[in-house]
């Protein structure tokens, strides 16, 4: 056996059993756990056979495995996605913030994909102007009317709606951006 051989499989002699736990932690699927292990493997030895060195090589591969996984969770979101248009008839019946993201009670994969989804959008009402922000966030966050925030600011309704709609032209631009990312994995 070669001597790079050699090494290959000493590592993943080596790195196999924790490297399995680390990905099963994020993915319930055992077939996947073992697509993404293979991925993992092929990869270190592509990297070999290129004469690349590869320093820690633990490390590499749990860097690899997050990166496999995160494309795995890209390609599941975009199949749900793509029966859900962003650009739909704004008059039609939509549905909640809430109700677009993944349910974290549906396992581990769903949980990453929704914290991941949960930080583009508090990334993306970081972006909006204050105003704007506060408007959003107390209709559809915290669900208070137009006309109780109209009440309780003195900012005329009107002003209220405005603010409104420009933040969600805004988040949209941003968040589509997103939707996109996981439609063309």
């Amino acid at each position: 056996m070669a001597e790079s051989e050699r090494e290959i499989t000493e590592i993943v002699a080596r790195e196999q059993g924790r490297l399995r736990n680390f990905i099963r932690k994020w993915v319930a699927d055992e077939s996947d756990v073992e697509d993404v292990m293979q991925d993992v493997f092929f990869e270190l030895v592509e990297a070999q056979n290129l004469m690349t060195p590869v320093r820690q090589v633990g490390a590499w591969m749990y860097r690899v495995a997050r990166n496999r996984m995160t494309d795995l969770f890209r390609k599941r979101r975009a199949e749900t996605l793509k029966h859900t248009p962003l650009d739909a008839d704004p008059g039609a019946e939509s549905l909640s913030w809430e109700e677009w993201l993944p349910s974290g009670e549906e396992g581990p994969e769903a949980a990453y994909a929704r914290r991941v989804l949960l930080e583009e959008l508090d990334a993306a009402l970081e972006r909006l102007p204050k105003e704007q922000r506060d408007v959003f966030v107390a209709h559809e966050i915290e669900g208070r009317s137009f006309k109780e925030l109209a009440e309780a600011t003195g900012v005329p309704l009107n002003t209220l709606l405005s603010r409104k709609r420009y933040a969600v032209q805004s988040l949209r631009n941003h968040l589509k951006v997103i939707y996109e990312e996981y439609l063309h994995v």
